[in-house]
């Protein structure tokens, strides 16, 4: 089924901006009346005793800024073909949305929207100040679950969002976005190249009218869009409170498996992990451990390239796919750093540290550490974190 045609697209967008009628009070509506031009077309009696007084009060009058709206959603349609708009009466609405009590009204969508079929979506979420072995995690994790078919749910937030989005399509894999902005809108700005690149190889999505700002209330709602279109919900990075958290336990609430990478027990970043670990959520290593849950493993020929846009499904396997298993994706190769510089790389172990610790560890002296942990930083071996600390990098 099409974008809704111009009368019904009114309609949705009328009741979508009715005030104090949200998603749980839209889908009462839609129950008892059928459509939303239904909705409208009752008597006021009639709404009061559905809806009550005001709710009733409010249907009945025009937002002041839906023809703006319309005009601006139908030429938004016009200016690309893969742009659409879908209801809750849509047969391509996620039917995992709708098992929810408040199920988006309506879904703006830009790129493939046939990954809203994917049979394995998994959400990756995260810090939005993670470090740097937090980023390569989620790169790597959405590089290689990617690869093996499994589409990679986010939400385009900087940090880990941002790494597991590129990381799946670096991998050939497949991505969905879910913002919390109206889709003529990128946030953040840093984004804006990655943002195309997901509409032109997978799927942006919001529940947000076109022109919607990044609101703060926005994301927390985004964050049940992630939870509820996925399988699972793995957790990189994230503190004791943060929105990541909000997202395990939604998923956790909806039935969907939670995995979490463990981290350093001195990480700030890592207790939200280790929350979810001792609360039940199956501890993560390598992406492997991620694959069996969802029965899936790693197929021979990960690394091609995905299907053509427009496939179903592209790049996923069924249930009962057969392959050889990746390497721990996490775990530490052998160490090829040669000379004194491999020998620093290492006594500094896994945990961030200043360079007078390692000065105490290592017996050399400050200038000598300087030189060679710049060049380990200029090859990739270690970051430099805020604070004068310095933290070794593990790649797959």
């Amino acid at each position: 089924m099409p974008t809704p045609e111009p009368g019904d697209l009114r309609a949705w967008l009328r009741l979508s901006l009715t005030p104090g009628v949200g998603d749980i009070t839209a889908r009462e509506l839609l129950a008892c009346f059928g459509s939303p031009e239904q909705v409208f077309a009752q008597l006021p009696q009639v709404l009061k005793e559905a809806v009550g007084q005001a709710r009733s009060a409010a249907l009945r009058a025009e937002p002041a800024d839906l023809a703006e709206l319309c005009a601006t959603t139908r030429q938004w349609l016009a200016a690309a073909p893969d742009r659409g708009v879908l209801t809750l009466t849509d047969p391509r609405y996620p039917v995992e949305l709708l098992e929810m009590a408040d199920p988006p009204l309506l879904l703006y969508w830009q790129g493939r929207v046939e990954l809203l079929a994917h049979p394995q979506r998994l959400a990756v979420v995260g810090s939005r100040n993670p470090t740097a072995q937090g980023v390569l995690n989620a790169g790597q994790m959405g590089r290689a679950l990617g690869a093996a078919g499994v589409c990679i749910v986010s939400g385009l937030a900087l940090g880990i969002d941002g790494a597991a989005h590129e990381g799946a399509l670096d991998g050939g894999g497949t991505t969905i976005a879910v913002v919390g902005t109206g889709l003529d809108r990128v946030y953040p700005r840093r984004h804006l190249a990655l943002a195309h690149r997901i509409a032109q190889q997978g799927l942006l999505l919001s529940e947000f009218a076109l022109g919607s700002p990044p609101n703060p209330s926005h994301f927390p709602k985004r964050n049940r869009i992630i939870a509820g279109l996925s399988q699972g919900t793995l957790v990189v990075e994230a503190a004791l409170a943060s929105g990541s958290l909000i997202t395990a336990q939604l998923a956790a609430d909806m039935g969907r498996e939670v995995f979490a990478i463990p981290g350093s027990i001195h990480s700030t970043l890592a207790k939200g992990c280790h929350a979810l670990i001792r609360q039940g959520a199956k501890l993560v290593e390598t992406a492997q451990d991620v694959l069996e849950d969802m029965r899936l493993v790693m197929a021979p020929d990960a690394t091609a390239a995905p299907d053509a846009p427009g496939r179903q499904g592209a790049g996923a396997l069924p249930a009962n796919a057969v392959g050889s298993a990746p390497e721990g994706l996490l775990v530490a190769a052998l160490d090829t750093v040669p000379g004194v510089p491999g020998k620093v790389l290492q006594t500094m172990g896994f945990d961030p540290l200043s360079l007078d610790a390692l000065q105490a560890r290592s017996g050399h002296v400050a200038a000598d550490l300087q030189a060679w942990l710049m060049e380990l930083e200029l090859d990739g071996h270690v970051a430099r974190l805020p604070g004068g600390l310095f933290q070794r990098l593990v790649r797959a």
